[in-house]
């Protein structure tokens, strides 16, 4: 793991949403996706998003084991950096479909390839060399897995099935956070090569790029998550010694995910391609701001171990906090179950019927 790496961290106003479109509750949502066919949904991204597909990586970045998952089906450690559910599986959830499946999970059904899969690897990031870092599968390695997923689906239900399946599928991309965190800011590479200003712009640049690979690849609805408040992460604050947010690294988020919206904006107006962006950081913020809006009872540290510096590996075994649901960080990294579930209420009261048509 990298948290030694992470002393090295010298760099360190929420985001307004995008206007309101016609709000769905979820029932609604569910009603309106099987009237448009939108029955799966497919995912690309890290740890926000992996339910599992590190488990069978040759990587350290892994969730598949105790205290990971005790608030998942039967208590269930499946490789999902959480408590429970992450934000794909709520999707999922409320288009009355299980949790989202690891693509390379072995007990892959046929009826689960045909309710999408997630090519997700945790510590990967719109920046390949991110991804190589850790040794995890970067966005091309995760894309090349989703052409193999064409090929099954259509073996399992003929060209044209499969053609349609996909155009109709909601594709889901959430990363970044470990461009900065684990490459900029801890492998210097790029650090030589850009300013930080600069790894903004270049990691748009990726960010549109993979977009448009999606597009050509059959993807007509796009959801992006932006980056949250990563100076607000426990283990951020506890590398740096403060109590407080980390206003430089949350800048950092705020412009780059400025740079998304922009970019959502074009791939609309210039291709077509239909998009939601989900606003993580505003929602996070507005959790550690005002904790007890939301139910929650502790919003600086996460419920594993100390809750200041556990995740991955150090917060194996370790004790955790009797109530999850009242907390905002499930480690020093990632959010809990309950957070997540939040974040996605929010993002399918963003979703008009236009997104589905």
């Amino acid at each position: 793991m990298l948290i030694v790496a992470f002393l090295t961290i010298l760099v360190a106003r929420a985001l307004q949403p995008l206007p309101s479109v016609v709000a769905l509750d979820v029932h609604l949502l569910r009603q309106l996706a099987a009237k448009h066919n939108v029955t799966s949904i497919l995912v690309f991204g890290d740890s926000s998003v992996d339910p599992g597909n590190n488990n069978f990586i040759k990587t350290d970045l892994k969730g598949n084991f105790p205290p990971y998952g005790g608030n998942f089906i039967n208590h269930k450690p499946t490789g999902r950096l959480c408590d429970g559910l992450l934000a794909p599986d709520f999707i999922a959830e409320a288009m009355g479909h299980p949790p989202v499946p690891a693509f390379l999970d072995p007990t892959l059904t046929p009826a689960d390839l045909t309710r999408g899969a997630s090519f997700a690897s945790a510590g990967s990031g719109y920046d390949d060399l991110t991804a190589n870092i850790s040794n995890v599968w970067s966005f091309t390695t995760q894309a090349n897995y989703f052409l193999h997923y064409k090929i099954h689906l259509t073996k399992l239900v003929g060209p044209l099935e499969s053609s349609k399946l996909i155009n109709n599928a909601i594709f889901l991309m959430s990363m970044g956070s470990n461009d900065f965190l684990q490459n900029y800011l801890v492998d210097f590479t790029r650090e030589k090569q850009y300013t930080v200003e600069q790894y903004v712009e270049f990691l748009s640049r990726r960010m549109l790029y993979d977009a448009k690979m999606l597009h050509k690849l059959g993807a007509r609805r796009l959801v992006v998550v932006g980056v949250p408040p990563m100076g607000c992460m426990p283990l951020i604050k506890y590398l740096r010694g403060q109590k407080t947010c980390v206003d430089q690294l949350n800048q950092v988020a705020f412009s780059f995910n400025s740079k998304i919206i922009k970019n959502l904006e074009l791939l609309q107006s210039k291709i077509g391609l239909k998009t939601i962006y989900v606003d993580a950081y505003s929602t996070i913020q507005e959790a550690i701001k005002n904790p007890t809006k939301f139910g929650f009872v502790e919003a600086s540290k996460g419920c594993c171990g100390t809750g200041t510096y556990e995740y991955g590996e150090t917060c194996k075994d370790m004790p955790v906090c009797k109530e999850p649901t009242k907390y905002v960080f499930w480690d020093a990294v990632h959010p809990t179950q309950r957070m997540y579930q939040i974040i996605v209420k929010k993002a399918i009261a963003s979703i008009g019927e236009e997104f589905l048509v």
